[in-house]
This record gives C-alpha cells, structure tokens and sequence, in this order.
C-alpha cells in the first residue's frame, strides 16, 4: 500500500486544521486503553481490527436475520438501533469542539468527515476541500473491505446517518450538505470516494433517497 492518506491523529494541508478542535469519541475507554493496555510489550493492535470485524459481522447478520424473519417491521427496528448510534457518535465528535472564527462550513464538514473516517471506521482518508461549495475524499484502506461485500456497506449508511442528524440538530454547520459515494472498494474500485456538497434551497436528501432504495432491494432479496 501506497503511504499516502492520513489515519488518526494526522495532519491535513490547511493550516485551519490545527486551529480547529473536535472531540474524541469514547474518552474514557480511550484513556483506560492507553494506561493499561497499549504499554503492555505483548500487545497486538492486530487483536483490535479481529475484534472489530467480529462485531461488524454480527451487526450486519442481525441486520439481515432480522429482515428475512421480521419482515420491514424488523428492519425499521434494527435502522433505527443504528442511527441512534450514529447519533450518539456525532454528539461526542461534536463535545467540546473549538472552532476558528474564519473556518468555512465546507471547511467544518471537512474537518468532521476526517474524524469521522479516521476515528469511527479506522480508515485511511485522503481528503479534498475542492471549492467553496464542496469537498471530497478517498477511503484508501477500510478495515471492513475484506469481509463486508458491496451491499452489506449500508450497515453503515444509517450510522452516518444518525452523524448526519447529530450534527444538523447541533446547528454547528450553517449549511446543509448532500452526501453521496461515487465509488467503493468492495464493489471493485481503488477507493471509497465520496463527495460532499451544498445543499440547495429545498432539494430532496439523496443519502436518506438511495438508503430507502437499498433497504427495499434487501427485503425483495
């Protein structure tokens, strides 16, 4: 793999970046984690992507177990366990933020997604602020690419979804944005890129449109 991209605690181009401060999800196991865990000269972070995997395998056969016995009923239970996730996440990337007064809402959006992508999945994002309007990035390496097929990534659209709530509910962005994935790596591509843009006055979401249409394609399945 190409060293390039960034993972937690790297650092991006735009000087904006270190004046912008964004909380730290899971503060107190986090801590407890590095005191008692991470110096310990037999530990493998190897064990932390196995435990992982574990629990993503288990979320998205609930998720689908669910559907073939329950019904829609089923699925709406298990989406809505996952946005309130999601939200939960957004709330603790969202504490104790600390913004510059000149930070621009793409600039922010950019910012969260970083932390979002390298926190919350554990990626390696290569991120772009493109223009005023909009900004993008690549997911080089997901730690879900080997295990999670194509359509079993909507797993995580109703976390991001539950994000998407937590930070439009905060009013800390003046803007709404539109998020859509043009590629993925379990569907074949390099990368996972994705784009964010600026909502337009009235325009329909199209992350809560394709989540709808995924959500009937596993039902008919």
């Amino acid at each position: 793999m190409e060293k390039k991209g960034i993972l937690k605690g790297g650092n991006r181009k735009e000087p904006i970046w270190n004046q912008t401060k964004l909380g730290e999800p899971f503060k107190e196991a986090l801590n407890r984690f590095r005191i008692n865990v991470l110096p310990r000269d037999d530990f493998d972070p190897t064990s932390l992507l196995q435990f992982g995997l574990f629990m993503s395998m288990a979320v998205i056969n609930i998720l689908k177990e669910t559907e073939k016995r329950l019904g829609k009923e089923g699925q709406e239970v298990v989406i809505d366990a996952l946005i309130k996730t999601g939200y939960s996440m957004g709330n603790q990337i969202l504490q104790d933020i600390q913004l510059p007064f000149d930070i621009s809402d793409v600039e922010l959006m950019s910012f969260l997604a970083t932390i979002i992508n390298t926190q919350a999945w554990t990626s390696i994002e290569d991120p772009r602020i493109d223009n005023e309007n909009q900004c993008s990035f690549d997911i080089i390496w997901c730690p879900l690419q080997d295990v999670y097929k194509a359509f079993d990534c909507r797993v995580q659209r109703y976390l991001v979804q539950g994000i998407i709530n937590s930070f439009r509910d905060s009013g800390v962005l003046n803007n709404e944005f539109q998020v859509e994935f043009k590629t993925t790596i379990p569907a074949g591509a390099n990368t996972c890129l994705f784009k964010i843009t600026k909502k337009k006055q009235n325009e329909s979401d199209k992350w809560e449109e394709y989540s709808k249409i995924l959500e009937k394609k596993a039902l008919e399945k």
